[in-house]
């Protein structure tokens, strides 16, 4: 047993709808990280929970005439089997809606308070007369308050045409989604944290190159910190806002009367009241767990809720006296076929819709192909899903098994391991390499590894061809050796692809009589078991059925509230600004400042040594040039860009690089790496020209 001792979390799904197959992006990523860390022995435990407060359960409780604590236990019923299904292993599955999570809350609550965080004041906010609620942004809908735009039917924060964010209360005409009413302007007391006091510690924190991914630490001192040494210097972190109003369906604030904790306060905490519920159950100790400093706390979610896990939840842990998050692994979307998941083409497709045709390993082992360490979303491209399974699974790994087992069944392995060329102590060198992967969440390199490793183990039986030589009794010994070679190969894969694999890795120790317990049983082979008869293990899949697949998950979808009206061609969804919140409100006073202007890239060449940087020359017209270095190194060829008319920032400040003097900035939009798009300009614009 190693001395890591690791707790792990995933996000709280929702108790307001079913699972789905981009849901399982992030549990089944978790859940291949915990049983790695399990597989090299270090004692590992991964707690989750339902995520149950909030007005929309509250509605949909009222719809169906039932109390909102039946809707919550049928929901972690629902999800509780569906985890299940996909081999998703909880050590705890809990609820927001619990006392030990009440109990935790209250415990912080009056830790934030007595550190003097805390801080009361009105604000305004639409209410419904006839539901009798405040309403949230989601429950408003009204025309777009941007004059030119003017967008009828947008929700109450941003509009989904002009992408403008405001307030529900300054949308044009709005109306309840709840009853159709028109909403009154009402005033509430709010309970907020000012986050502003805990801005040197999360600055210290997120920007320590330890516990957040670059791309996320980067975004966070760009949009929300800033950067102390810089002559922008720290930003000034807004209030949080924790607290709603009655009705509200939530724990009431003990020392608030009328007021309940916002669901976002008391939601991450829900992380500790199901270990708590744990250690309760198995005799720990949840100050072993939760304030010690031989614990590692590993948090894993989606890039949309990124702002509360790296901010608000690290400073409640802080202020309270509990230990901080040792690493927040945040992912990327999923989309399907290059699109958004869509109930009209049938890919929005819920996990048990997906379990009616197919088996979970095989979308365990798609997603572990296609994740790597950082925030790129990833595709699931259904041919490829479909090729990847028969070539990858059942035709080279599957088939190593089932080509060897029949010519020993009954028998055993050799008692001695057979000379194999050094394939076996080749792959086991590759033991640690495939571990660093693991362990840094890029499972697509370890698949990639194994799978390498598995062609290899192929090659050698192909070139043996036991099944000719069977026909001869007299080879009958060299036959036993070939196997023997072939099952310790198989075994080894399914070592390492254990934990996207468990069910794989079950059905070869049943084969080879030897459970696989131990990252460590990759490194030594089997000799002298049995070897039991050889039973189906997968098969290889048609696009039928997914198509049949798809075709179930179809919807007739009705018009969209949150959508603009189905004659607009217009329909761009949230994720980028989730991705990447809006920064503070600015002045015209301060956009003037800064100085864009159209140039032409007249020379752009490779800067060696360098992944992610090109070396640009810019001509703003008559002999005025600027020198930039460029991260777009991945979208963009040099010689693409030659002649090509950019957007630029003509005065920024000089700084010395370690290639040399860059004298500006290009402008361009995307989450980075191939993802950036070069901001285009018109046809009639030239170099020199002001970007108002």
């Amino acid at each position: 047993m190693s001395d890591r001792r690791i707790l792990v979390t995933a996000a709280l799904p929702y108790a307001n709808g079913q699972i789905h197959i981009g849901h399982l992006v992030e549990y089944i990523q978790t859940d291949i990280w915990v049983r790695f860390q399990k597989l090299r022995g270090n004692r590992t435990v991964f707690f989750c929970a339902d995520d149950t407060h909030g007005t929309a359960i509250s509605i949909r409780a009222r719809d169906e005439g039932r109390t909102e604590e039946e809707v919550i236990a049928e929901m972690s019923d629902a999800h509780q089997r569906d985890f299940a299904a996909f081999g998703i292993e909880f050590d705890n599955y809990g609820s927001t809606n619990s006392p030990e999570n009440r109990e935790l809350c209250g415990e912080i609550w009056q830790a934030i308070r007595d550190a003097g965080l805390v801080k009361e004041k009105d604000i305004e906010q639409l209410f419904d007369p006839e539901a009798g609620l405040f309403l949230a942004d989601r429950f408003v809908r009204g025309t777009c308050p941007n004059s030119e735009c003017n967008a009828p039917n947008q929700p109450g924060d941003n509009c989904s045409k002009c992408g403008r964010t405001y307030s529900p209360a300054e949308l044009i005409d709005p109306k309840s989604t709840l009853s159709g009413a028109t909403p009154e302007v009402r005033t509430a007391s709010h309970l907020f944290i000012e986050l502003s006091q805990l801005h040197s510690f999360l600055d210290e924190w997120s920007q320590s190159g330890k516990h957040l991914q670059p791309e996320v630490a980067n975004n966070l001192r760009g949009q929300f910190l800033g950067d102390p040494n810089s002559e922008e210097g720290a930003k000034e972190l807004r209030d949080w806002d924790i607290s709603r109003p009655a009705p509200y369906f939530g724990f009431e604030i003990p020392d608030s009367p009328g007021n309940f904790w916002y669901v976002w306060f008391d939601a991450p905490i829900g992380y500790m009241a199901s270990t708590k519920q744990w250690c309760d159950r198995t005799g720990e100790k949840f100050d072993d767990w939760w304030k010690s400093d031989d614990t590692e706390i590993h948090h894993f979610i989606g890039k949309d809720i990124t702002y509360f896990h790296t901010l608000f939840w690290p400073g409640m842990l802080k202020t309270a006296g509990f230990s901080l998050p040792e690493k927040v692994h945040i992912h990327g979307f999923l989309r399907v076929d290059g699109e958004k998941m869509s109930k009209s083409q049938g890919t929005f497709i819920m996990g048990s819709t997906y379990l009616n045709h197919l088996e979970p390993d095989y979308l365990r082992y798609f997603y572990a192909s296609k994740l790597g360490p950082g925030l790129g979303d990833i595709d699931l491209n259904l041919e490829e899903f479909v090729n990847r399974v028969n070539s990858h699974l059942v035709g080279n790994i599957v088939n190593l098994a089932s080509r060897s087992a029949k010519f020993v069944s009954g028998g055993t392995l050799c008692e001695e391991y057979p000379d194999d060329g050094g394939l076996f102590a080749a792959a086991a060198a590759k033991a640690d390499q495939i571990a660093e992967f693991y362990e840094q969440c890029d499972f697509a390199s370890a698949t990639l590894e194994i799978l390498q490793l598995a062609d290899e183990a192929n090659r050698f039986i192909n070139d043996r061809a036991p099944w000719k030589l069977n026909k001869d009794p007299e080879k009958a010994e060299e036959v036993r050796q070939i196997c023997s070679i072939v099952l310790n190969l198989f075994r080894q894969v399914a070592v390492f692809l254990q934990p996207v694999l468990p069910k794989l890795a079950e059905q070869a120790g049943e084969l080879l009589n030897a459970p696989i317990s131990n990252w460590d049983d990759a490194k030594t082979p089997l000799t002298g078991t049995p070897v039991s008869e050889f039973k189906h293990m997968m098969q290889r899949i048609t696009k039928a059925q997914v198509d049949a697949m798809v075709d179930e998950s179809v919807v007739e979808e009705p018009a969209d509230e949150g959508s603009v009206d189905n004659e607009s061609p217009w329909n761009d969804g949230p994720e980028a600004l989730a991705a990447e919140p809006m920064t503070e409100e600015c002045t015209i006073d301060d956009f003037v400042k800064v100085d864009l202007r159209v140039a032409r890239v007249i020379e752009a060449k490779d800067v060696p040594k360098a992944n992610k940087l090109l070396n640009l020359t810019l001509s703003l017209g008559g002999g005025e040039t600027r020198n930039v270095f460029a991260g777009i190194k991945e979208a963009y060829k040099p010689e693409d860009l030659v002649g090509r008319l950019v957007v630029c920032v003509a005065n920024l400040k000089p700084r010395q690089m370690k290639f040399g003097l860059s004298e500006g900035m290009v402008c361009a939009s995307g989450p980075g790496k191939a993802d950036v798009f070069l901001l285009d300009i018109d046809d009639g614009a030239v170099p020199g020209q002001r970007v108002h």
